[in-house]
């Protein structure tokens, strides 16, 4: 008997120490959110360039504007719609939102996500756009790799398939919007539906 509750007791300390290195409140539902709006942001950047008088992106034109404003929303909801469901969450599972593993996570997430960024806005001021698509998954791929050591693990999965799917873009560049709509939209849904079943589903 003592055995046993000594048994347990390790447990409820490992689980104590998990909990408290690492941010485990992200939603899966916010995932398969952010992956049908990075769909519909898709679909919206598709017609306006199909239907644009080119038929294809110029960094100074009016078209180019538009998809960038596009990209800015469709980053805008998930993060807003990612914030709202994993506090939802935490209250629900009586944890803090915004503790020391929270503050770890976004900060080690940012780091490569804003040196990619930056990095992007600089070869598009130079008029090289080709390996944008590319660079956006293997730098957003890269993000959740680093994030991963303070979050749920399997998100490292998805970030080596944003990096193989970038690795690829770069390859086919003819091919960067449709692996951009599967590294952001698709793989997205397919990872939050597994979070959700995995962990939040009762």
């Amino acid at each position: 008997m003592e055995s046993k509750d000594y048994l347990k007791d390790i447990s409820e300390i490992k689980d104590m120490m998990t909990r408290s290195s690492r941010f485990i409140s992200l939603s899966g539902l916010s995932g398969i959110l952010a992956g049908i709006y990075a769909l519909i942001g898709a679909a919206v950047a598709y017609w306006l360039v199909t239907t644009s008088n080119q038929g294809y992106l110029i960094l100074d034109g009016y078209v180019f504007n538009l998809v960038l404003l596009d990209l800015f929303l469709v980053a805008f909801f998930s993060v807003i719609t990612a914030i709202y469901l994993s506090t939802r969450k935490a209250k629900k599972n009586g944890e803090k939102m915004w503790d020391t593993s929270a503050r770890r996570l976004v900060i080690n997430f940012l780091i490569p996500l804003v040196a990619g960024g930056l990095y992007i806005l600089i070869i598009l001021n130079q008029q090289k756009y080709g390996q944008t698509g590319a660079l956006m998954l293997i730098f957003y791929g890269i993000a959740l790799i680093n994030a991963s050591k303070y979050s749920i693990g399997d998100i490292r999965y998805l970030g080596l398939i944003e990096i193989a799917l970038g690795l690829i873009c770069a390859l086919l560049p003819g091919y960067g919007f449709w692996l951009w709509v599967v590294g952001f939209g698709l793989m997205h849904i397919i990872y939050g539906t597994i979070m959700y079943f995995k962990y939040e589903r009762q």
